[in-house]
């Protein structure tokens, strides 16, 4: 009896240790794996910095990278700051200060099909904005600034913030106004500039540098070595 006793305690206690690897594996599960590129927007408030999800939504994360690399973004604002909810970006086509180019403008004419996916609604988290109809986001984004758990399946998540959440934080801080179901910023958030790298050419070329700077270090030792021997 003693045993069985014994055996029956010990089943609450594995079901525990079952359920919680479940749920931690379920969480890692949920994080998807971040592609090498990196899109900095230089606001003036600040930079914003992130990154893409190419396993969650290619096309989307293809649509943007394209109109990154054609400036689309570039004088372009943030319409909405919804403090605890979302930042969002405005559409390129009518958003910018600058006129657009035939190229930019048939790139973000485009329409993307809905790449809806298990990703959470959570600060920091690349969303896209959309019309009623699912296949009908252009270039308008948001970054998530709280986590937002009714959007969850309704909106394509593409990327996640991986460096500016003191400039997000700055831009949660200002004076806004609202109309209709927006809370927008009373002063215009300017997207200056934008750009982009890849983390692992960075890593490369800050090995190469090291490699160069050891290579030359070494020779010097070995000239300075040479001229001992030969006085």
């Amino acid at each position: 009896m003693g045993r069985c006793k014994r055996v029956k305690e010990l089943i609450p206690l594995v079901s525990c240790a079952f359920l919680l690897c479940w749920g931690f594996n379920d969480a890692f599960a949920a994080e998807p794996q971040m592609g090498t590129a990196r899109v900095v927007f230089q606001t003036n408030y600040g930079d914003i910095e992130f990154g893409f999800y190419p396993s969650v939504a290619p096309k989307t994360v293809d649509h943007i990278f394209k109109l990154v690399r054609l400036g689309c973004y570039n004088t372009n604002h943030f319409f909405r700051v919804d403090k605890g909810f979302v930042a969002q970006v405005a559409d390129v086509v009518g958003g910018r200060s600058a006129p657009l180019n035939e190229e930019q403008r048939v790139l973000a004419q485009k329409t993307i099909v809905g790449e809806f996916s298990d990703v959470k609604h959570v600060r920091g988290i690349l969303s896209m904005g959309r019309y009623s109809d699912p296949d009908s986001a252009q270039s308008s984004f948001s970054v998530l600034l709280g986590d937002a758990p009714h959007l969850d399946g309704q909106y394509a998540i593409f990327g996640k913030l991986t460096k500016g959440d003191e400039t997000l934080r700055k831009l949660e801080q200002l004076p806004t106004k609202k109309e209709g179901i927006f809370v927008m910023p009373t002063e215009r958030i300017t997207i200056l500039s934008s750009y982009y790298y890849d983390t692992e050419m960075e890593i490369c070329e800050q090995d190469r540098s090291l490699l160069k700077r050891r290579l030359a270090a070494s020779a010097i030792e070995i000239e300075r070595q040479r001229m001992k021997c030969f006085p």
